[in-house]
């Protein structure tokens, strides 16, 4: 006879890791730290919450050229802008436009602005620069070991474009200059950690002198 509880046990270990992970959470196209995403993920709203199955390899990024596979603007091309990866979303500048009203008060109809919508990262490919048409990418290595993208079509290497790297505390690595807030070299460097064979109640009670005269049972590690 099978238990309710192993059967749910059971269950629960066969559910991909990415469906557990942020069910509580709204993904849109507002970033998590902005307040239009506070607001959409106010407590009591009761939008439904939407998991996609992650990719586990983007070959796709920001500042890339792309070209629309499916929908009204098939066959037009643009630029990455933003990439939403917890909904496998890119936003191509000046493509999948719509129209959305802003500033409407009493006696004020407010006003139309244009709005790119996001696109399925399986709806657009990456242009190859040397022909300007879509290709399929995949990653190889150089004979300096650098990870490269490559056009399967042409063979010609694709790199990522550098506004990839911008963020909201730098626009290139190289420009980045220390804050206070950050940890110095010299202590993230700092070995602090000495590993040995001893289980973690043989370290504790090393620590602080504690004395057992019980011979404590093998551990087997497989």
């Amino acid at each position: 006879m099978v238990r309710l509880s192993d059967l749910l046990l059971k269950v629960g270990r066969q559910t991909p890791a990415w469906k557990k992970a942020n069910r509580h959470y709204r993904y849109g196209m507002s970033r998590p730290w902005t307040i239009q995403a506070q607001i959409q993920n106010l407590p009591g709203r009761g939008r439904p919450k939407v998991l996609v199955e992650p990719i586990k390899e983007w070959k796709i990024f920001r500042g890339d050229l792309v070209e629309v596979l499916k929908g009204r603007d098939t066959n037009k091309q643009g630029i990455v802008s933003d990439i939403i990866k917890q909904r496998n979303w890119v936003i191509v500048e000046g493509l999948n436009c719509h129209y959305r009203r802003i500033g409407k008060m009493p006696g004020y109809s407010g006003t139309m602005i244009v709005s790119e919508g996001p696109l399925n990262i399986r709806d657009v490919a990456l242009v190859d620069p040397s022909d300007n048409k879509p290709t399929d990418i995949e990653f190889r290595y150089t004979e300096a070991g650098e990870k490269v993208r490559v056009s399967q079509r042409t063979g010609r290497i694709i790199p990522v474009p550098i506004v990839d790297s911008d963020s909201r505390d730098y626009k290139t690595k190289d420009t980045y200059i220390e804050q206070p807030k950050d940890s110095v070299a010299e202590d993230v460097c700092k070995k602090t950690f000495t590993p040995s064979l001893k289980t973690v109640e043989a370290e504790l009670m090393e620590a602080y002198n504690i004395q057992d005269p019980r011979t404590p049972r093998k551990t087997y590690w497989y």
